[in-house]
């Protein structure tokens, strides 16, 4: 039960923006886990979440990377300016980037290993990024547009 439980943990914060315990117990009751708070710590605390800033002033859970963080947070905001513009269509997201940068953002999105990107195909200064769905793809298109505001 225990390891179903911490899977489906894993699969909760990779797939939604889950900012508190409380959020997290009320998703994992609904998927019929009957968890206590002190189980969720403790599921959280043997995962190794961690919580990450979203862009939008608020965190969120994620699961720890195999690099150090620190870099990652720099590498990540080097690539979000990199960034011109973004729309999508159906379940592509078409990304502009400045000239000769469109590998290293590509690379950076493939490294999320996000379970809605299915993968990336990068040009000189143009990415197309393909979703599982067009719902995913818009929200995609959405976060980095957001995060192209707050730089």
């Amino acid at each position: 039960m225990k390891s179903r439980r911490q899977e489906k943990i894993i699969n909760l914060v990779t797939r939604y923006e889950i900012d508190t315990q409380e959020e997290l117990i009320g998703m994992l009751r609904r998927e019929g886990y009957d968890v206590t708070q002190a189980t969720v710590s403790r599921d959280i605390r043997e995962l190794k979440l961690t919580k990450v800033p979203t862009g939008r002033g608020s965190y969120r859970y994620t699961i720890p990377s195999k690099d150090d963080r620190e870099p990652t947070f720099k590498f990540n905001s080097v690539l979000v300016e990199s960034i011109k513009k973004v729309d999508f269509s159906g379940n592509i997201v078409v990304l502009k980037t400045f000239a000769g940068l469109a590998q290293a953002v590509a690379t950076g999105l493939d490294a999320i290993e996000s379970h809605d990107i299915l993968g990336c195909v990068a040009g000189d200064d143009c990415i197309i990024l393909v979703a599982r769905t067009h719902d995913a793809a818009k929200d995609i298109s959405e976060r980095i547009k957001t995060m192209l505001k707050s730089i």
